[in-house]
């Protein structure tokens, strides 16, 4: 199914280059060698290995993909850079994380980490996602186990303070809307991997006075929420942008820095073919146009207040209906 992109208020940076996307699809069905091969024949590029459930595809068309069995166990950690690793514990470490592989890849889904890209190549994406349900890729709804992602990663327009802040309120006011619109799985929804905001945090944020330099919002942000799930992920900005003040609390290695937002909500629905990437994007957009009209932010910040304020606060989603229509 084709859907058009929509485009978001700003399309290039500070710097005046095109913003880029990042896509990253979970699914089952296909190993990883069957990918890889899968998306070397769609946009050519060199297969290379790192382990027996990890490989890229280097110099594609689009760039360099990353695919691997999204299990860190399976993965044998790289050669000490001290030279310290014997041949025998080198084999003993590769042989255990082969054998972690071999047994979750029968619950745990592939994953490809797609290269940054213009958003007008962002069709080539959906591309991918026909060869893989044609080559029996499997998503969320194919599994009573699936409860896999597809998270986009859309380059920042802007750094500061005001833009970040922006967005985020923009997301708090749509989130319940964005779940309702796109039917988040039950099973994704019992895990913790796409939680929701605490609404003591979400309330915080919404007041009126509440004005941060960077350092006060990544502190702010961490303190209520010193996680990686969380269904807009903003450590990886905040990484990009102070590295120090987040390490300093949150030294987890998987935090990767990144100069995005990183949206974790959607399902992957590789196996239906109704769905796109192309459509979670669009939805995405939503949440940009919010964040970029002053006016309409405002109003909507109030009533999200004022509506959570209430002794019986449901229905909220509808009411933000109001909000994503614009």
């Amino acid at each position: 199914m084709y859907v058009e992109i929509a485009r978001p208020p700003l399309e290039t940076t500070r710097s005046g280059h095109p913003r880029r996307i990042g896509v990253e699809l979970e699914f089952a069905g296909l190993e990883c060698s069957e990918a890889g091969e899968l998306v070397q024949a769609l946009f050519g590029g060199r297969i290379s290995w790192r382990d027996s459930y990890f490989l890229t595809v280097e110099d594609s068309t689009l760039g360099d993909f990353q695919i691997e069995l999204d299990m860190d166990l399976a993965h044998a950690r790289e050669a000490s850079k001290a030279g310290e690793d014997t041949a025998l514990t080198r084999r003993l470490e590769e042989g255990f994380a082969e054998l972690m592989g071999d047994i979750g890849s029968l619950w745990l889904p592939v994953e490809i980490a797609c290269p940054p890209i213009e958003l007008d190549r962002l069709p080539e994406i959906d591309r991918l996602v026909v060869a893989l349900r044609r080559a029996g890729a499997e998503g969320t709804l194919s599994g009573l186990l699936h409860a896999f992602g597809a998270q986009l990663n859309p380059e920042v327009a802007d750094t500061s303070v005001d833009y970040v802040l922006r967005h985020l309120r923009a997301y708090l006011v749509l989130s319940d809307w964005l779940r309702e619109e796109i039917d988040v799985d039950l099973k994704r929804r019992l895990t913790p991997f796409v939680d929701p905001f605490p609404r003591s945090y979400c309330l915080d944020v919404m007041r009126e006075g509440y004005a941060p330099d960077l350092g006060d919002l990544i502190d702010d942000y961490i303190a209520a929420n010193p996680t990686r799930n969380r269904e807009l992920d903003l450590l990886p900005l905040f990484l990009h942008l102070d590295p120090q003040r987040v390490r300093r609390r949150l030294p987890d290695p998987l935090i990767k820095a990144r100069p995005t937002f990183h949206y974790r909500l959607p399902d992957s629905r590789i196996e239906d073919p109704e769905w796109s990437v192309a459509l979670e994007w669009n939805r995405w957009v939503v949440v940009e146009r919010l964040a970029n009209d002053p006016d309409r932010l405002a109003e909507a910040m109030a009533a999200y207040v004022e509506h959570f304020s209430s002794l019986l606060p449901l229905g909220w989603s509808e009411k933000a209906a109001r909000w994503a229509s614009a």
